[in-house]
């Protein structure tokens, strides 16, 4: 009996079906290429760059007398960002420091660096701006970057399947981003292997790939993660290992492009999902990319106590830790799924045993338009007067004039409805007061300040104003500007003609009648928003827990973090870093404000009449019935009645 050739050994482990997983983006595919990129120190970096610092010199960013950033030529000195600025200037006296840019009451609304804003917290206001300038700018360099990976230049069988690739890409935060490299690492690999690029039917999408023609693949300058126990180098690669080695490519130039053209360094990882490659990032740093094969995610991952794990770092890490004792990977991966259902509800227990093993399918999505923006400042002591509120009224107008022009207000792409202003006393609970923007007006910071200090003597008369603690602007309920629209006579012609004017009117594209857009709430403080003014990050991936949503550390979070003295929140039983408490708190106030402005405006808002089929719902289920008691949405140019 003849023994097997070692041909006939040789089997992918991945399909067609996988093949094409890979060039529609879909989470489930084991080919799925996610990179995560990070800038190193990126507030240290902005001013470096700003005063063209050598890297070898040692610099930390000042906020008034804490240290919010240093970058890693002053780490070895033993600075962090727990000291503060005299303790710092001991252990480096050559250290450079640099305090943010800031805006000051009384000089025009307008942020700028100045030598003695240490000296002035209570009359100059943080200013984030340089840094969001650079990060649009960064932002804009990788997307310019990317799209060279994506032109076609291929002909045939090629172009066809690889017609329109382009990379997914979410902004994390200011100086973070995710980037789903898998149609573009599918246009890259039919291009480089001609084997893969024959069609396959629908019932042949089962049919397995056939090995990568090579023994070896070439990582240039990439840390590679050890693989697994069970896995060794001299085994030939697969499928997997060669899409990730086209997108440490593509993460190395796009790496390459922002320190050519903007002189910034970043740390970058990739895996298979978005919370391997974040993990990746923070590996080797700075300036370098880590790469985790599929062979080497249960290696990567033992390492790691799984409180480090996004969305284990708070109350649900801490009851696993509890029940199970211990806060281990490795430990963990020796608990039996039915073990793990014993101890919590069925989607928590199924969602740790899959995230633990390196199963994570939350997907890479582009953020979300701006849904309300808002500009504040405590004050300590509190202000007792009008002339002091609107010397800050007038920089927060001023702080989101600037912020609405790059969001298009200028070119009429989109404008908000509504502004508000909210102020804290000595009272428990914040007030707020709105008014509508008008819709003929010219949006600029004298039309905002005006509004504002409106709203400020209703405030004043009420006789609720001072001392205040804490005040802010906010503008939102955005609208898209006028868009497809119909010429005129087509509001003037009758019969057949108006109808044959409108249908030539709508976009090529269009297949049905476009649909009325849904009336926007009067008021809605959108979250991310709050989150994003008081420094907080991006919210969190759709993993798919149960679990309660925790804070992701603060930017540049490095492993002395975890050495840091932390406070527990006892509205929202939160860990955070202690330096940070007094943000943290400024976040619940703005959530407070969020949450009375929502009842005011439901306080305003008549009920709905009755609709036939909300009616009949009612008596349907009753009060315990879903939905029960509710009404139906009103039709247009309907208005809601209120019955008793």
């Amino acid at each position: 009996m003849s023994e097997p050739t070692s041909e006939s050994l040789k089997t992918s482990r991945f399909t067609y079906r996988h093949l094409q997983g890979l060039r529609h983006g879909s989470t489930a595919t084991p080919l799925r290429v996610i990179a995560h990129i990070d800038l190193d120190a990126f507030y240290a970096q902005c001013e470096m760059v700003r005063l063209g610092t050598p890297r070898e010199t040692p610099l930390a960013v000042r906020q008034w007398d804490s240290l919010i950033a240093i970058n890693y030529a002053a780490r070895p000195f033993g600075i962090t960002r727990l000291i503060n600025v005299a303790e710092a200037r001991k252990l480096c006296p050559d250290l450079v420091l640099q305090h943010v840019a800031t805006f000051r009451e009384g000089e025009g609304g307008r942020w700028a660096y100045r030598d003695d804003s240490f000296k002035n917290i209570q009359t100059d206001k943080v200013s984030l701006d340089p840094y969001r300038a650079q990060s649009r700018k960064i932002l804009q360099t990788m997307k310019d970057t990317l799209a060279t990976w994506s032109t076609n230049d291929a002909e045939g069988e090629t172009s066809r399947q690889t017609q329109g690739v382009s990379a997914g890409l979410e902004k994390a935060s200011i100086d973070e981003v995710f980037i789903d490299l898998s149609p573009v690492v599918f246009k890259v690999l039919v291009e480089r292997y001609s084997e893969l690029r024959t069609g396959v039917q629908d019932e042949n999408r089962d049919t397995q790939l056939p090995m990568p023609p090579t023994t070896a693949l070439q990582w240039d300058t990439d840390c590679l993660i050890d693989l697994n126990d069970s896995e060794t180098e001299e085994d030939d690669p697969d499928w997997d290992d060669i899409v990730m080695l086209i997108g440490s490519e593509i993460v190395r130039s796009v790496r390459n492009a922002v320190w050519e053209k903007l002189s910034y360094t970043c740390s970058a990882g990739l895996g298979r999902n978005k919370m391997i490659a974040k993990l990746g990032s923070a590996c080797n740093k700075p300036n370098l990319q880590t790469i985790v094969r599929n062979r080497a995610v249960q290696n990567f991952l033992g390492s790691y106590k799984f409180t480090q794990i996004r969305m284990l770092g708070g109350k649900l890490g801490e009851q696993i830790t509890e029940v199970f004792g211990t806060e281990k990977v490795s430990d963990l991966l020796n608990v039996s799924l039915e073990q793990l259902r014993a101890k919590l509800d069925d989607h928590t227990a199924s969602w740790l045993y899959g995230i633990i093993r390196g199963d994570d399918r939350s997907e890479v999505n582009p953020r979300t338009q701006i849904k309300s923006m808002l500009s504040a400042k405590s004050f300590r002591p509190s202000i007792r007067s009008v002339d002091q509120a609107e010397k800050w009224l007038r920089i927060f107008a001023a702080d989101i004039y600037g912020r609405l022009v790059e969001d298009g207000v200028l070119e009429n792409r989109r404008r908000p409805r509504v502004i508000t202003l909210h102020h804290r006393t000595s009272q428990p609970q914040p007030h707020s007061k709105q008014t509508p923007i008008p819709p003929s007006s010219t949006i600029d910071e004298n039309l905002l300040f005006d509004l504002a200090n409106n709203l400020l003597r209703q405030v004043v008369a009420e006789g609720q104003a001072w001392p205040c603690s804490n005040l802010s602007l906010s503008v939102g309920s955005f609208q898209e500007g006028v868009t497809n629209n119909r010429a005129i006579e087509s509001f003037l012609l009758r019969g057949d003609q108006a109808k044959a004017l409108s249908h030539a009117s709508r976009p090529r594209d269009a297949d049905t009648p476009p649909t009325e857009q849904p009336t926007e709430k009067r008021r809605k403080l959108d979250d991310e928003m709050i989150k994003q003014f008081f420094g907080k990050p991006s919210s969190p991936e759709n993993t798919g827990a149960s679990g309660p949503e925790i804070p992701q550390p603060p930017l540049e979070a490095e492993t002395e973090v975890a050495e840091i003295p932390r406070y527990t929140c006892p509205r929202c039983s939160r860990s955070i870093l202690e330096y940070e408490r007094e943000e943290h708190e400024d976040w619940h106030f703005a959530k407070d404000l969020a949450s009375q402005d929502r009842e005011d405006a439901r306080a305003l808002q008549p009920p709905p009449p009755p609709t036939t089929s909300s009616i009949r719902g009612s008596f349907s289920r009753g009060k315990g019935g879903r939905g029960g008691g509710g009404r139906g949405k009103p039709e247009k140019g309907q208005m809601r009645l209120a019955f008793q």
